[in-house]
Protein backbone atom coordinates (compact mmCIF):
# COMPACT_ATOMS: atom_id res chain seq x y z
CA UNK A 1 0.00 0.00 0.00
CA UNK A 2 2.68 2.75 0.72
CA UNK A 3 4.54 1.89 -2.42
CA UNK A 4 1.70 2.40 -4.46
CA UNK A 5 0.68 5.86 -2.93
CA UNK A 6 4.40 6.77 -2.23
CA UNK A 7 4.74 8.99 -5.88
CA UNK A 8 2.47 11.21 -3.89
CA UNK A 9 2.72 10.62 -0.74
CA UNK A 10 4.35 14.52 -0.41
CA UNK A 11 2.15 15.65 -2.16
CA UNK A 12 -1.16 14.79 0.07
CA UNK A 13 0.32 15.35 3.13
CA UNK A 14 0.30 18.97 2.07
CA UNK A 15 -2.79 18.64 0.83
CA UNK A 16 -4.70 16.99 3.76
CA UNK A 17 -2.82 18.87 6.69
CA UNK A 18 -2.80 22.25 4.70
CA UNK A 19 0.57 21.78 5.35
CA UNK A 20 0.39 21.95 9.17
CA UNK A 21 2.39 18.66 9.04
CA UNK A 22 5.55 20.87 8.45
CA UNK A 23 5.09 22.64 11.70
CA UNK A 24 4.77 19.60 13.50
CA UNK A 25 7.59 18.18 12.31
CA UNK A 26 9.80 21.39 13.15
CA UNK A 27 8.13 21.27 16.82
CA UNK A 28 9.68 17.65 17.30
CA UNK A 29 12.86 18.68 16.15
CA UNK A 30 13.04 21.69 17.88
CA UNK A 31 12.33 20.00 20.78
CA UNK A 32 16.07 18.11 20.93
CA UNK A 33 18.72 19.00 22.85
CA UNK A 34 21.93 17.43 20.72
CA UNK A 35 25.94 17.62 20.51
CA UNK A 36 27.71 18.58 17.77
CA UNK A 37 27.49 15.08 15.12
CA UNK A 38 24.88 13.76 17.10
CA UNK A 39 23.71 10.45 15.30
CA UNK A 40 19.87 10.35 14.74
CA UNK A 41 17.71 7.51 14.05
CA UNK A 42 14.15 8.42 11.66
CA UNK A 43 12.23 5.00 12.45
CA UNK A 44 9.35 4.57 9.74
CA UNK A 45 11.16 7.53 8.08
CA UNK A 46 8.71 7.26 4.92
CA UNK A 47 10.17 9.97 2.61
CA UNK A 48 12.55 11.24 5.06
CA UNK A 49 11.07 14.56 5.58
CA UNK A 50 11.89 14.25 9.51
CA UNK A 51 14.88 13.29 8.46
CA UNK A 52 16.00 16.06 6.66
CA UNK A 53 14.30 18.25 9.30
CA UNK A 54 16.34 16.93 11.84
CA UNK A 55 19.70 16.93 10.02
CA UNK A 56 19.17 20.86 8.64
CA UNK A 57 19.95 22.60 12.02
CA UNK A 58 23.51 21.18 12.34
CA UNK A 59 25.73 19.98 9.25
CA UNK A 60 27.54 17.54 11.97
CA UNK A 61 24.77 15.52 12.70
CA UNK A 62 24.51 12.20 10.73
CA UNK A 63 21.28 10.15 10.65
CA UNK A 64 19.94 6.94 9.72
CA UNK A 65 15.99 6.73 8.01
CA UNK A 66 14.53 2.94 8.42
CA UNK A 67 11.29 1.72 6.56
CA UNK A 68 9.49 -0.98 5.13
CA UNK A 69 8.66 0.41 1.88
CA UNK A 70 11.03 0.85 -0.42
CA UNK A 71 9.17 3.02 -2.86
CA UNK A 72 9.49 5.58 -0.30
CA UNK A 73 13.11 5.02 0.62
CA UNK A 74 13.61 5.78 -3.16
CA UNK A 75 11.86 8.88 -2.99
CA UNK A 76 13.60 9.94 0.55
CA UNK A 77 17.25 9.24 -1.20
CA UNK A 78 16.26 11.26 -4.31
CA UNK A 79 15.48 14.32 -1.34
CA UNK A 80 18.69 14.22 0.80
CA UNK A 81 20.40 13.98 -2.62
CA UNK A 82 18.72 16.88 -4.14
CA UNK A 83 19.37 18.74 -0.43
CA UNK A 84 22.96 17.67 -0.46
CA UNK A 85 22.89 15.53 2.98
CA UNK A 86 23.53 12.21 1.17
CA UNK A 87 26.97 11.51 2.66
CA UNK A 88 25.23 12.23 5.58
CA UNK A 89 22.27 9.71 6.06
CA UNK A 90 21.48 5.89 5.36
CA UNK A 91 18.27 4.80 4.55
CA UNK A 92 17.36 1.22 5.14
CA UNK A 93 15.05 -1.18 4.32
CA UNK A 94 13.69 -2.85 8.08
CA UNK A 95 11.45 -4.27 10.24
CA UNK A 96 10.37 -1.34 13.57
CA UNK A 97 10.42 -5.14 15.51
CA UNK A 98 13.62 -6.18 14.66
CA UNK A 99 16.18 -3.08 13.76
CA UNK A 100 19.18 -3.97 11.64
CA UNK A 101 21.18 -1.42 14.46
CA UNK A 102 23.45 -2.25 16.70
CA UNK A 103 23.09 -1.47 20.81
CA UNK A 104 23.29 1.88 21.98
CA UNK A 105 24.48 3.40 18.35
CA UNK A 106 22.36 6.58 18.33
CA UNK A 107 21.95 9.82 20.02
CA UNK A 108 18.33 10.13 19.28
CA UNK A 109 15.56 8.16 18.03
CA UNK A 110 12.06 10.36 15.89
CA UNK A 111 9.09 8.83 14.21
CA UNK A 112 6.48 10.69 12.51
CA UNK A 113 2.87 9.47 11.49
CA UNK A 114 4.61 5.49 11.18
CA UNK A 115 4.79 3.88 14.50
CA UNK A 116 0.61 3.19 14.45
CA UNK A 117 1.08 1.17 11.65
CA UNK A 118 3.63 -1.21 13.26
CA UNK A 119 1.96 -4.50 14.17
CA UNK A 120 3.25 -5.07 17.73
CA UNK A 121 3.77 -1.78 19.34
CA UNK A 122 5.64 -2.84 22.56
CA UNK A 123 8.06 -4.78 20.98
CA UNK A 124 9.19 -1.76 18.73
CA UNK A 125 9.31 0.31 21.21
CA UNK A 126 11.88 -1.81 22.95
CA UNK A 127 13.55 -1.92 19.87
CA UNK A 128 14.11 1.82 19.76
CA UNK A 129 15.19 1.73 23.89
CA UNK A 130 17.94 -0.77 22.48
CA UNK A 131 19.50 1.32 19.49
CA UNK A 132 19.27 4.35 21.79
CA UNK A 133 22.37 5.00 24.25
CA UNK A 134 21.31 5.91 28.36
CA UNK A 135 19.38 9.38 28.36
CA UNK A 136 18.94 9.66 24.91
CA UNK A 137 15.68 11.50 23.87
CA UNK A 138 13.20 9.88 22.15
CA UNK A 139 10.51 11.97 20.35
CA UNK A 140 6.92 10.76 18.21
CA UNK A 141 4.94 12.51 16.37
CA UNK A 142 1.30 10.83 16.23
CA UNK A 143 -2.08 11.49 15.40
CA UNK A 144 -5.10 11.44 17.86
CA UNK A 145 -8.44 11.72 18.20
CA UNK A 146 -9.56 15.34 20.10
CA UNK A 147 -12.62 15.14 23.09
CA UNK A 148 -15.88 16.71 22.69
CA UNK A 149 -17.26 18.39 19.94
CA UNK A 150 -13.83 18.95 18.22
CA UNK A 151 -13.16 15.27 18.60
CA UNK A 152 -16.71 14.78 16.45
CA UNK A 153 -15.39 17.06 13.78
CA UNK A 154 -11.97 15.15 13.46
CA UNK A 155 -13.62 12.16 13.41
CA UNK A 156 -15.78 13.48 10.57
CA UNK A 157 -12.82 14.91 9.06
CA UNK A 158 -10.84 11.80 8.58
CA UNK A 159 -13.51 9.29 7.80
CA UNK A 160 -15.81 11.60 5.11
CA UNK A 161 -13.22 13.95 3.91
CA UNK A 162 -9.89 12.69 3.93
CA UNK A 163 -10.62 9.34 1.73
CA UNK A 164 -12.00 11.28 -1.16
CA UNK A 165 -9.23 14.30 -0.98
CA UNK A 166 -6.68 11.66 -0.40
CA UNK A 167 -7.75 9.40 -3.02
CA UNK A 168 -8.03 11.76 -5.43
CA UNK A 169 -4.78 13.46 -4.75
CA UNK A 170 -2.87 9.82 -4.67
CA UNK A 171 -4.76 7.89 -6.86
CA UNK A 172 -5.55 5.32 -3.93
CA UNK A 173 -8.60 5.57 -1.84
CA UNK A 174 -8.19 2.76 -0.25
CA UNK A 175 -5.09 3.48 1.24
CA UNK A 176 -6.82 6.87 2.80
CA UNK A 177 -9.72 4.76 4.07
CA UNK A 178 -7.09 3.15 6.13
CA UNK A 179 -5.49 5.97 7.81
CA UNK A 180 -8.95 7.02 10.07
CA UNK A 181 -9.01 3.22 10.96
CA UNK A 182 -5.30 3.34 12.12
CA UNK A 183 -5.73 6.86 14.39
CA UNK A 184 -9.18 4.94 15.51
CA UNK A 185 -6.78 1.81 16.79
CA UNK A 186 -3.84 3.67 18.61
CA UNK A 187 -3.99 4.06 22.21
CA UNK A 188 -4.58 6.94 23.64
CA UNK A 189 -2.16 9.56 24.77
CA UNK A 190 -1.82 7.90 28.63
CA UNK A 191 -2.03 4.48 27.14
CA UNK A 192 0.74 4.73 24.98
CA UNK A 193 2.84 6.98 27.51
CA UNK A 194 2.46 3.80 29.55
CA UNK A 195 3.73 1.43 26.67
CA UNK A 196 6.70 4.08 26.67
CA UNK A 197 7.41 3.15 29.93
CA UNK A 198 7.44 -0.42 29.77
CA UNK A 199 9.38 -0.25 27.54
CA UNK A 200 12.47 1.41 28.95
CA UNK A 201 11.74 5.07 28.89
CA UNK A 202 11.98 7.44 31.52
CA UNK A 203 10.60 10.99 31.51
CA UNK A 204 7.76 10.50 29.22
CA UNK A 205 5.30 13.38 28.57
CA UNK A 206 2.72 14.39 25.73
CA UNK A 207 1.56 17.31 24.29
CA UNK A 208 -0.90 18.01 21.91
CA UNK A 209 -0.93 20.14 19.04
CA UNK A 210 -3.06 21.72 16.43
CA UNK A 211 -6.24 21.43 18.58
CA UNK A 212 -5.24 18.11 19.55
CA UNK A 213 -5.07 16.57 16.43
CA UNK A 214 -1.63 15.67 16.58
CA UNK A 215 0.34 14.50 19.63
CA UNK A 216 4.12 15.08 20.31
CA UNK A 217 5.61 12.55 22.85
CA UNK A 218 8.95 13.03 24.61
CA UNK A 219 11.19 10.78 26.79
CA UNK A 220 14.70 9.63 27.17
CA UNK A 221 15.90 5.78 27.28
CA UNK A 222 16.42 4.96 30.72
CA UNK A 223 20.05 4.43 32.36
Amino acid sequence: MFDRIAPRYDLANRVLSVGVDRSWRRACVASLSLPKGARVLDLCTGTADLLLEALSPEPTRRGTGVDLSPGMLRLGASKLSARGMAARAALAAGDACTLPLADASFDAALAAFGIRNVDDLPRALRELSRVLRPGAPLRILEFTEPRGALGWASRWYLRHVLPRVGGLVSGDRGAYAYLPASVARFPRPPAFAALLVEAGFRGVRWRTLTLGVACLYEGERAA
